[in-house]
């Protein structure tokens, strides 16, 4: 729905299935009635979730028509893409396997390619459109520094080739697209700061002579077009897991000019140890789950950050008093306390209202996927979830 700081909708990955048979029967299951709900009277945009297996089907012209007619009929939008997931996302073990395949291979760029044709067939004119994606790769995926930075240098080079593509597809058809690339903990990019740092010195020395040398363009004009098709994705979550502080992320990247391509509204895990920590590490032990990563930070007072790949390692090294933990689990975000064990939500809400102060993007879309393996008592049906999810977020918005 649009709102006065962006428009605001959801990500579709919350669904299952990896056939676009699969995604569009739970778009026409659960879309109407979200929409009924939120935006009765106007359109009302969609953050759409495409397996690589549905992303192959959709480009069908017989299917992409059929889905064209749908949203029309519907009063919705497609915006926003989550390219991220490229295979499983659901009732199968993901873990680190979401980063695969990662950046240096020509699947993952093939995919990405997809999704822009797609998304440039269903943005609406006059609205920017923007495609999500990983990190470039999962950190632990290289044992050497060396090979890491091999690995930095051949995915950017393949976002390269990207961004010439988004270069094409604006000189045809006016429409302005964005890659969202996302930092998240234990990513090759795992914090804001790294994403700024590939940005400046790895990024723009490799694609302003490219821009120049394929399309004519000046210096200064090879690099204003390389800041608006290449954006990142500012997950709530991800942040707060790796405890960056909102207020020097928006400050990083406005004194750098980054453009936010969405903000995915999300809540971390946070647990804060008290003098006998057992019970606390009990029912936080009751998230560890075989589907997804949830990587641990640990801040102990006069210590580093500690991070921990998954849960069960950090389970495993036992907590400490007055330390706190948070865990990338995407928990609802109209929720702020799970008893003992709460959420970054606080963060998330500092979050909205700099967004609100100073409008640095226009995408808002609600990323709570992990409504499967949460505990059965916060479990919900699937529209009423998203329902509640986007209604919170308005009333944050609307305050």
């Amino acid at each position: 729905m649009k709102t006065k700081y962006g428009y605001l909708t959801y990500c579709s990955n919350i669904h299952p299935g990896e056939s676009w048979t699969d995604h569009f029967f739970h778009l026409k299951d659960n879309l109407p009635i979200i929409k009924q709900s939120l935006s009765p009277e106007a359109p009302m945009g969609l953050g759409l979730r495409l397996a690589n297996e549905a992303s192959v089907e959709l480009l069908d012209p017989k299917m992409m028509q059929e889905f064209k007619i749908w949203l029309e009929k519907e009063g919705l939008f497609v915006f926003l893409i989550n390219g991220f997931p490229y295979g499983g996302f659901h009732e199968t073990t993901v873990k680190e396997n979401v980063y695969k395949p990662d950046w240096v291979t020509k699947e993952r760029y093939d995919y990405t390619l997809r999704l822009f044709s797609i998304l440039s067939e269903l943005l609406p004119k006059g609205i920017e459109g923007g495609v999500s994606t990983p990190p470039l790769s999962y950190q632990f995926f290289d044992h050497s520094e060396s090979k890491r930075k091999q690995r930095i240098e051949k995915a950017t080079k393949q976002i390269v080739a990207v961004l010439n593509h988004l270069v094409q597809i604006q000189k045809k058809t006016g429409h302005s697209l964005h890659l969202d690339i996302e930092p998240e903990p234990d990513g090759i990019l795992g914090n804001v700061s790294l994403w700024v740092h590939w940005f400046l010195n790895v990024l723009l020395p490799l694609a302003i002579p490219e821009l120049q040398t394929q399309w004519g363009f000046t210096k200064e004009v090879a690099e204003e077009t390389i800041r608006n098709h290449i954006r990142i994705c500012l997950d709530v979550c991800h942040s707060a897991v790796s405890f960056e502080d909102n207020q020097t992320i928006v400050r990083l990247l406005k004194e750098n000019s980054i453009q936010v391509g969405r903000i995915q509204i999300s809540s971390a895990l946070k647990a804060e140890f008290l003098e006998q920590p057992e019970e606390t590490l009990h029912l936080l032990s009751s998230f560890e789950e075989p589907t997804y990563l949830h990587q641990v930070v640990i801040q102990s007072k006069g210590s580093p950050l500690e991070s921990y790949p998954d849960l069960n390692f950090a389970i495993q090294r036992g907590a400490k008093p007055y330390e706190e933990w948070r865990v990338h689990f995407h928990v609802p975000v109209f929720l702020d306390s799970y008893g003992l064990v709460s959420s970054t939500q606080k963060e998330l809400v500092e979050l909205l209202d700099l967004q609100k102060r100073f409008l640095f993007t226009n995408a808002l879309e609600v990323e709570t996927y992990t409504w499967g393996v949460l505990p059965k008592n916060l479990q919900i049906p699937m529209a009423d979830s998203i329902i509640r999810e986007l209604q919170w977020v308005k009333s944050i918005l609307d305050k």
